[in-house]
């Protein structure tokens, strides 16, 4: 319902959403220095070296291919060109500021964490920070964090809805999906068909475990980190020939080493994210074919125009 109503009320959400989280995030990092310093020995370097009995960096790359989902939240932001002000000026900076902020918050309370419990093994691997926060501030500390979790879950599903159902907005206004997703409701201008198709798809939840979910997202994660580091060697240093020593360095080199890591932590996936991601890919070149009548006609171009 915030998301058929508009964005004004799910920025209003979100406020709420992100200033508990952000109180958790003080009080966290206040007791949880408070216990590292009340212990008398400190080792500033452990979050590096890791713990005794430790595996080495394996778990670090294994980790690595399912945190970079972390940082999915700056891609949702430019879902929403078409409702921003100046949006070739503002959302530029806005995916930038929400990359590095969140990017410091991750490693700065991993790192706290670290301090806090420098353990390597967990009662349950899936309820870890539980462990972590109870360490730092007890039962009440992680009474207080269910809540901003279940309230962070909630602001998550709100956007990640809003920008998922817009993309599928624009799909329709530009024929890949059928026509009817791509109109607005006459009185809110909101996609409300798109959202009711990601609303019932995300019903999955209850009868999907986390771990098949996790696998699809990373896969399709991934392919879009591959693809949008190819695509910006392609349209700037090849096609547009942005080849001089800025240009190698943002268009080729940059993006480049981007290509690597990534491809990198594909060695790093699951068999079970495979096979659920190449599922998934061969269900949308099989639609694509449909859409093109056997590759003999071009594809739909997708239209993300600017208002």
């Amino acid at each position: 319902m915030l998301n058929i109503t508009g964005i004004p009320a799910i920025a209003k959400a979100n406020f709420v959403v992100v200033g508990l989280q952000a109180l958790f995030i003080v009080l966290f990092v206040a007791l949880g220095l408070s216990s590292i310093t009340g212990t008398g020995n400190i080792d500033l370097l452990a979050p590096f070296t890791g713990a005794e009995g430790a595996e080495g960096l394996s778990p670090v790359f294994a980790g690595s291919a399912i945190l970079c989902l972390s940082y999915l939240g700056f891609d949702a932001v430019s879902t929403f060109t078409e409702e921003t002000k100046d949006p070739k000026r503002y959302l530029p900076r806005a995916i930038m500021i929400t990359t590095i902020l969140a990017g410091l918050i991750f490693l700065g309370l991993a790192y706290i964490s670290h301090l806090v419990l420098p353990v390597s093994t967990f009662n349950d691997v899936d309820s870890a920070a539980i462990e972590v926060i109870g360490a730092a501030g007890g039962e009440l500390l992680v009474a207080f964090f269910t809540a901003a979790y279940i309230a962070g879950s909630l602001g998550s599903a709100l956007t990640s809805q809003a920008s998922v159902s817009r993309i599928i907005h624009s799909m329709g206004r530009s024929g890949v999906f059928p026509a009817a997703l791509g109109r607005l409701h006459a009185r809110f201008s909101t996609p409300v068909l798109p959202i009711l198709l990601t609303s019932a798809v995300s019903l999955l939840a209850f009868v999907l475990d986390l771990l098949t979910i996790s696998s699809l997202i990373s896969f399709g994660a991934l392919v879009a980190f591959s693809v949008v580091n190819l695509a910006v060697i392609k349209h700037y240093y090849f096609d547009q020939k942005a080849r001089g020593a800025r240009g190698v360095i943002h268009n080729l080199v940059l993006p480049g080493i981007g290509f690597v890591l990534t491809i990198w932590l594909w060695t790093s996936l699951s068999g079970l994210s495979f096979t659920f991601g190449l599922i998934w890919a061969g269900a949308g070149l099989a639609y694509l074919a449909v859409l093109t009548r056997g590759f003999r006609k071009p594809a739909p171009q997708l239209d993300l125009k600017e208002a």
